[in-house]
């Protein structure tokens, strides 16, 4: 399993308006092959980053996804959204799944 993390760093005086474009997202993702979820985490304090992570089966799907035009139509609206809304430049992180509590309760039940 391949999982990214998109940390966007959200200024909280718009915080409701980043989070309605989230809930009204064009969900082009969820159809992409080898997609396998997404989660969008809300920061527990202001100065921390808003963190959007993706499961994929693997990297292969995730790239074949970024290079996808539903992946730009998707991302279409983000650029929407006034400048005030971020504090910042996103980092994307990636990872690659080497163990699963998840799948290994699953093969040992």
């Amino acid at each position: 399993m391949f999982i990214t993390m998109n940390r966007i760093p959200v200024n909280p005086a718009y915080a409701e308006l980043f989070e309605q474009n989230f809930r009204e997202r064009a969900r082009l993702v969820d159809r992409m092959p080898g997609f396998i979820r997404n989660l969008v985490l809300r920061p527990q304090k202001p100065d921390q980053p808003y963190v959007v992570m993706t499961f994929w089966e693997s990297e292969q799907h995730f790239k074949n996804w970024v290079e996808s035009p539903e992946f730009k139509q998707g991302h279409a609206r983000s650029g929407t959204l006034p400048r005030e809304v971020f504090m910042g430049h996103s980092s994307l992180e990636t990872f690659e799944v080497f163990t699963d509590s998840a799948a290994l309760e699953a093969t040992t039940s």
